[in-house]
């Protein structure tokens, strides 16, 4: 008996000490909220400072100079009525193997980021057509898989943005959706919403080089202010689902909230505390480049007492962006700019326009109402030149045939 009451205590520290350390050993190697702060695993803050790989999973028209053909299915329906479906699935193939490679990675890193802002499209996760590629839901991980090797090799972190979510949660283009936020007020597309939150997590979760998951890109624009009091309440709902289908599976990455009306308002989000490890994501277009501009983030940050970063803010003058760096630089909001490749400039590096270029941007953004003018229009560009075009464009993507924004990224402050 005596033998027995000695050994309880040591069993009950074993058992103590396990419970314990495993949690903090289980952390250790993720970055995490502490208060205001992102913190690395030995306390020290990041100020998150980085560019968005905008177009390159989520393509937007305006970054290929296209004016009312402007999401992804609006983009791909009018060039596979120009040089058919067969075409378009090679395409969409090569452009994503062309459009970011690793020496687009070791650039970023070189220029100073040190975080990346990965928008992504939920059908890359499904079986659903998208981008070229039908039937394999594993597409979406063999892309973000070798993104975070390069990451890895380049230190940069990286948060994974769902800018087009099932149904659509802001109603726009953005989103690529039917004109309006279906995913607010459908309980099939918040299933499917929190599905494949669960799996994206659930094969990340060992991974620290993810900074966290951003469960959904500028919900609820500003067009339905006239429904606003209804649906908000249900985006403040959705967000608390979405976080507690991610622990479900991730207890330890930082999950990323926005406000509603293009990431701006932060009045109806009524829950945080539920959640230690959660932050908030706001953008930023034009305005003044001064701390009253954004005093309602401010104040947002310091009410929850949780980190506010800008997930989005760029396409303005050079002198605006270095100003509007300090002001958020010196209310510790860290920031990725929009975005890092484009046609043109307003970018890290913009892509030339392929030789006729105008030519298929008349056609894409014409008047294809009907089969007759569809014909019509193609015969003025085609179909053959139309593809010549398109293969060119995929070589002018690649970053050594870009051209570098010198003024644009000392701007961006990453240095």
């Amino acid at each position: 008996m005596k033998r027995t009451f000695c050994l309880l205590p040591v069993l009950a520290l074993s058992i103590l000490l396990c419970l314990v350390w495993s949690p903090v050993q289980a952390k250790s190697k993720f970055l995490h909220v502490d208060g205001q702060n992102i913190v690395h695993p030995d306390g020290t803050r990041l100020l998150i400072k980085g560019t968005n790989l905008g177009n390159w999973m989520n393509p937007e028209g305006y970054m290929f100079g296209f004016g009312r053909t402007s999401s992804p299915h609006f983009i791909d329906e009018a060039l596979c009525q120009l040089v058919g479906p067969a075409q378009m699935k090679i395409f969409w193939k090569d452009f994503k193997d062309n459009y970011i490679t690793q020496e687009d990675i070791h650039f970023i890193a070189q220029q100073g980021a040190n975080t990346i802002r990965l928008p992504f499209h939920y059908k890359l996760f499904t079986d659903e057509d998208y981008m070229g590629l039908s039937d394999n839901t594993e597409e979406g991980f063999s892309h973000v898989d070798k993104l975070v090797e390069w990451c890895r090799a380049e230190g940069l972190y990286l948060i994974l943005d769902m800018h087009d979510c099932p149904g659509g949660q802001t109603g726009d283009n953005i989103d690529d959706s039917y004109g309006y936020p279906w995913l607010l007020t459908e309980e099939s597309c918040q299933e499917q919403f929190l599905e494949v939150w669960k799996r994206i997590a659930k094969h990340y979760k060992n991974e620290p080089v993810i900074l966290g998951y951003e469960l959904m890109n500028e919900a609820l624009a500003t067009h339905f202010d006239n429904e606003y009091k209804y649906l908000a309440p249900l985006l403040d709902k959705l967000y608390k689902r979405g976080v507690l289908a991610i622990r479900e599976v991730d207890k330890s990455h930082i999950v990323l909230i926005g406000g509603a009306a293009w990431n701006s308002r932060f009045g109806e989000i009524t829950e945080w505390e539920y959640d230690n490890n959660l932050m908030f994501t706001c953008h930023r277009y034009g305005g003044e480049a001064t701390p009253k501009a954004i005093q309602h983030y401010i104040d947002t940050k310091n009410k929850t007492n949780r980190p506010m970063y800008m997930g989005e803010i760029g396409h303005n003058t050079n002198e605006w962006q270095a100003q509007f760096c300090e002001t958020m630089e010196s209310n510790n909001i860290g920031y990725t700019f929009w975005p890092y490749k484009k046609m043109d400039g307003s970018c890290m590096v913009g892509f030339r326009r392929p030789d006729g270029w105008q030519q298929l941007k008349d056609f894409v953004d014409g008047d294809r109402s009907d089969y007759k003018k569809i014909r019509e229009a193609r015969a003025k560009v085609g179909q053959q030149e139309a593809r010549r075009m398109l293969r060119e464009l995929l070589q002018n993507v690649l970053f050594t045939n870009c051209e570098i924004q010198e003024d644009y990224i000392k701007s961006m402050k990453l240095k």
